[in-house]
C-alpha cells in the first residue's frame, strides 16, 4: 500500500511540472501561475484574455481582472 502511495504522488509531482514546462520560466515564477492561466489549454501557444493582457501590458498582470 505505501509503494502505491509513492508511485501516486511521483506521478502528480510529474504532472506538475509538465503543466508548468509549457510557459516561460521566468514568466511562471515571477507570476505564480500555470501556463493555463494565460494560454487556452497547457501545451498552446494560443492566449486567452490573460495572456493578452500579459502580453499588452509589458508582462505584468497589474490592474487585470479575470471576466466573471
Amino acid at each position: 500500500m505505501t509503494l502505491m502511495k509513492v508511485l501516486i504522488a511521483i506521478s502528480v509531482f510529474c504532472g506538475c511540472l509538465l503543466s508548468l514546462a509549457n510557459a516561460k520560466p521566468e514568466y511562471t515564477k515571477k507570476e505564480g501561475k500555470a501556463c493555463a492561466y494565460c494560454h487556452t489549454k497547457a501545451g498552446s501557444k494560443e492566449l486567452n484574455d490573460a495572456g493578452k493582457y500579459y502580453k499588452e501590458h509589458n508582462h505584468s498582470l497589474d490592474g487585470y481582472a479575470p471576466k466573471k
